[in-house]
């Protein structure tokens, strides 16, 4: 059980009414830590030992996005755990489709987003939590250093992203593509979510940009997986990414904020799940 004082930051929004903010808040300093896992069985209990090994108050949510090869098998015979909840989509519908899912389990003050392919490392969670905590923000971007291994391909299309979002919104931030995004929770669910596969992205930078959040960055350290050891994004995942920032430029946002905390909607068959037992 996730217990701390850290302070809600309230400056940068209004915190929605039925968001408990006091002290004895058992969740309140906890990060729920959002695992979208797609035919990952050579990695996945290595990943979760890194998890767990991430000195912060934690849950752990993964959500298996239909695999085919094993890793939903080595994730049902796993032992309970009381900071571990895990949930099967009953096909693949993509990462935005398995972080929406996975909100609907998240109980942490903080959701952070943890990719299953080893490319992140789960020390840089103090760092990243270091702002919200302080409350210096609410959103905190982990910023990848520029590495050769990452293929120009993917090099130059995470800078142009980064420039549209800087162009469009006036972020002014030097990562838009990372995986590692912090969020507070209360800030998240006030967002109806619409993506189904990586542009979760940019849908929810373009959202907290148009809320006026500014955001916070952190170095972190980055070990990038090529296509031939099993990336998944895909070229129709960049023109994605890009009309995604564009259309939600000018989407009113009446039409996707949400006055108080809302449940996000979730219109992925889930097939197996099993929260911890307290």
């Amino acid at each position: 059980m996730c217990a701390s004082g850290a302070p809600i930051v309230t400056s940068l929004y209004t915190a929605p009414a039925g968001i408990p903010a006091e002290a004895n808040d058992p969740w309140k300093g906890c990060v729920s830590v959002i695992v979208p896992v797609y035919n990952e069985v050579a990695h996945v209990d290595e990943l979760l030992q890194a998890i767990h090994g991430s000195p912060v108050r934690k849950e752990i949510i993964v959500v298996d996005d239909g695999s085919t090869d094993g890793t939903r098998e080595k994730l049902q015979a796993l032992p309970p755990m009381d900071d571990v909840t895990v949930v099967f989509h009953e096909r693949n519908c993509g990462k935005g489709a398995a972080i929406r899912t996975a909100l609907a389990y998240a109980r942490g003050e903080y959701v952070l987003i943890q990719d299953s392919d080893l490319e992140y490392d789960p020390q840089d969670y103090s760092a990243l939590l270091r702002p919200l905590d302080e409350g210096k923000a609410n959103v905190v971007y982990g910023v990848r250093p520029d590495r050769p291994e990452r293929g120009l391909r993917f090099f130059l299309g995470a800078k142009l992203l980064t420039h549209l979002t800087n162009l469009l919104y006036g972020a002014g931030i030097h990562d838009e593509a990372t995986c590692y995004k912090v969020i507070r929770r209360s800030l998240l669910t006030r967002i109806e979510l619409q993506c189904h596969r990586f542009e979760f992205c940019p849908e929810v930078t373009a959202k907290l940009c148009r809320m006026g959040e500014k955001i916070a960055e952190v170095p972190i350290s980055y070990n990038p997986r090529s296509a031939v050891e099993g990336k998944k994004i895909r070229h129709s995942d960049g023109w994605l990414a890009i009309w995604t920032l564009v259309r939600y430029r000018f989407i009113p946002r009446k039409s996707w904020l949400q006055r108080g905390p809302g449940e996000q909607p979730t219109p992925f068959t889930v097939s197996f799940s099993r929260r911890p037992s307290r």
